[in-house]
C-alpha cells in the first residue's frame, strides 16, 4: 500500500466504481464534506473523479474515511490523491452563509460548487449520506459511504485536509480560540473561549452553544 498506509478494518474498495465502470458510468465521482459538525468555519466539500484509466493507481488501496487517520497521514495521501484523480475539486461555503441558510444546505451548496468545478464533469456521483436531488446526474448516497468506496474516502480526506489548512489560518487570525487544535468542533477548550471572549467573525452564531449564550445574553439586557 502507498505510503504505508492502512486502515486495516474498514478499507474501501473500487467495487462500486468498477461496476459503474462496466454500465457505461466512465467519470464516477466520489463527494464527502468535511465540518458540517462544527462550531466554527466553513463546511468544505470534495469531489474526486475515477475513471478506469485513473482507477489503476496503486492510491486507491490506501485510502479510507479520513476520521481514521493521523493527520501526517492525511497530508500524505491528499496529495497523492490529487495526483492519481482524473480531476478533483474543493467547495466551500462560509459561517455567515451557514447561519443564514441553515447547514444541510450549506453542505449541499458546497457539494453542488465542487462538483461544478470538476474537469472533466462527472457522469455519476457516489455519496456520503448527502443526496443531491437538484443535480441533474444519477448518483448514489449510502450512510457510511467514506469506509467503502474508495472514491468517497478519497474525497472525505481532500475535504479534510483543505479544511484544516483553513482552520490554522484562523487560529493566526483569532489565536485566542486555538482553532489549530480544535478545527472549530464543539470541545471543551473551545466552549470555554467562547464563553470568556464571546463569537468571532467565524462562528455558527445558529450553532448552540453560540446561539444559548445569544439568547441568555438577550435575556439579561431585557430584564
Amino acid at each position: 500500500m502507498s505510503g504505508g498506509i492502512s486502515c486495516k478494518r474498514n478499507t474501501p474498495d473500487l467495487q462500486v466504481e468498477q461496476s459503474l465502470w462496466v454500465r457505461g458510468f466512465l467519470r464516477v465521482a466520489g463527494v464527502d464534506e468535511a465540518g458540517r459538525g462544527a462550531l466554527a468555519g466553513p463546511v468544505v466539500a470534495a469531489a474526486v473523479l475515477v475513471t478506469p484509466e485513473s482507477g489503476a493507481s496503486p492510491i486507491w488501496a490506501s485510502v479510507c474515511d479520513s476520521k481514521l487517520l493521523a493527520p501526517a497521514q492525511r497530508i500524505r495521501l491528499a496529495d497523492e490523491i490529487r495526483r492519481a484523480a482524473a480531476a478533483w475539486a474543493i467547495g466551500e461555503v462560509d459561517a455567515a452563509t451557514i447561519d443564514a441558510i441553515g447547514i444541510a444546505a450549506a453542505t449541499r451548496r458546497a457539494m453542488h460548487e465542487a462538483i461544478a468545478a470538476l474537469s472533466p464533469a462527472a457522469d455519476y456521483l457516489l455519496l456520503d449520506w448527502v443526496r443531491l436531488p437538484s443535480i441533474g446526474l444519477p448518483q448514489q448516497a449510502q450512510a457510511r459511504a467514506d469506509r467503502t468506496m474508495a472514491s468517497v474516502a478519497a474525497a472525505s480526506i481532500l475535504a479534510k485536509v483543505h479544511r484544516d489548512r483553513l482552520m490554522q489560518e484562523y487560529d493566526r487570525r483569532y489565536p485566542e480560540y486555538q482553532f489549530a487544535v480544535h478545527k472549530g468542533y464543539g470541545v471543551a477548550a473551545h466552549c470555554a473561549a467562547i464563553e470568556r471572549f464571546g463569537p468571532c467573525p467565524i462562528h455558527r452564531c445558529t450553532f448552540a452553544p453560540i446561539a444559548r449564550r445569544a439568547t441568555l445574553f438577550d435575556a439579561d439586557d431585557n430584564a
